[in-house]
């Protein structure tokens, strides 16, 4: 089989050496060609056809996003984006993720060594070469609530007319165009948000999600109305500082209230807390009361946070109705959580379904240990989830 084609952009010379030198580690794959920016992206995007593209996000006269939004509509590509660990890197790389980039990694730093990141850089790669011959189905996705949306560019900008990017010359190899189509957006909602509610509940959601999770979360999170009467408990892989921006990003769009957890934070009815990047979120109670618990104990199957952590965390609390949820993502996080949680007879326990995951590890790894009791696609969870909290509302 001839190795997978990657295309690595990057406007600094030094890191394109870097990310290459690391990709050719892997005999699977080949550096069909390299570009400065990401009108030459685009240029070599058309020429070369490849499998799968890494992406800067800073870059000279087209930027990251820019290309990205391009590829997507132009030519569907798995896209890593390469990002900085800045406050503006991290709320770039989240709003690529529900741009319809595949995955990210870090920059190397002291922080991160090339062996770290080249280690994920073709993990990654592997997963998104193996799942771009099936499109995932385009997702409705719901419009700010909190602050208008920019308004599209209506016309299309010209084809740059840049150098060719450097060419590697191998044997042609046929290609079939395939990934994630445009998001699509329903009509506005005019929901308004919620007031702090600071009163009991009796429900409460926990959601497990890794790779194409900031996509997915967005849309099941947008689908939940304001007044929802439950607690949101979400994680998330990522990685810290990314985590913050998640929640940011995806509190402007949603009629909820979203943000990082903190620990010993109290858990509200209407709230989405996001586990943050590095720690264990966990559900504890005091005084009839519930609160969120932070910590750093070892990371469960090479995660941290944890989704199986947060699950096994409600398994104390009977008297909740719980209802516990998996998306897309790498691996089988979850799996033996949620198959804890439905041994106690929890009413809903949802695995998304493989048509509209980007990677359907993790559901898969819920079905076939029998843990989910539900598969849905991404468009029906928060209806879904909406109906059976409200039947406990509306009956108590």
């Amino acid at each position: 089989m001839a190795p997978y084609r990657v295309l690595v952009v990057d406007d600094s010379a030094f890191m394109r050496k870097i990310i290459c030198d690391l990709i050719k580690q892997d005999p699977r794959f080949t550096i069909v060609a390299t570009a400065g920016t990401g009108a030459e992206a685009l240029l070599a995007l058309k020429q070369y056809k490849p499998d799968a593209i890494t992406m800067d996000l800073e870059m000279p006269e087209m930027n990251g996003l820019e290309a990205l939004k391009q590829i997507m509509r132009i030519q569907p590509t798995p896209v890593i984006m390469i990002s900085g660990i800045s406050e503006d890197g991290t709320r770039e790389t989240i709003k690529a993720l529900q741009l319809g980039a595949f995955d990210f990694i870090r920059k190397p730093s002291t922080a991160v060594s090339p062996q770290e990141v080249g280690q994920q850089l073709l993990e990654k790669l592997s997963v998104a070469v193996m799942t771009r011959s099936k499109p995932v189905p385009a997702v409705p996705r719901p419009e700010a609530v909190k602050k208008p949306a920019p308004p599209q560019e209506t016309r299309k900008p010209e084809e740059p007319k840049l150098p060719e990017p450097e060419k590697i010359v191998k044997p042609e190899i046929k290609f079939k165009p395939a990934g994630r189509p445009a998001v699509a957006k329903p009509p506005k909602r005019e929901q308004q948000r919620p007031q702090k509610i600071t009163g009991s509940f009796t429900d409460i959601v926990a959601v497990g999600t890794s790779t194409g999770g900031p996509r997915a979360l967005h849309q099941l999170i947008g689908d939940l109305p304001s007044g929802f009467p439950a607690p949101v408990l979400v994680v998330q892989h990522m990685p810290p500082r990314f985590t913050r921006s998640l929640a940011q990003r995806l509190d402007s769009f949603s009629n909820l209230k979203v943000m990082e957890a903190e620990q010993g934070q109290q858990v509200h009815a209407g709230h989405v807390y996001i586990a943050p990047g590095g720690l264990h979120m966990e559900l504890t109670e005091r005084a009839g009361q519930y609160y969120i618990h932070l910590s750093e104990t070892p990371p469960r199957s090479g995660h941290r946070p944890s989704v199986d952590v947060l699950f096994e965390s409600l398994l104390p609390y009977p008297k909740l109705r719980r209802h516990a949820v998996i998306m897309t993502g790498m691996g089988s996080d979850g799996a033996k959580g949620m198959k804890s949680l439905v041994e106690q007879g929890i009413p809903t326990a949802v695995a998304e379904a493989e048509e509209t995951c980007v990677v359907f590890g993790m559901p898969r790894s819920a079905i076939e240990a029998g843990a989910a009791t539900t598969v849905l696609p991404l468009h029906s969870i928060g209806n879904f989830l909406v109906s059976a909290v409200g039947r406990n509302s509306s009956s108590s």
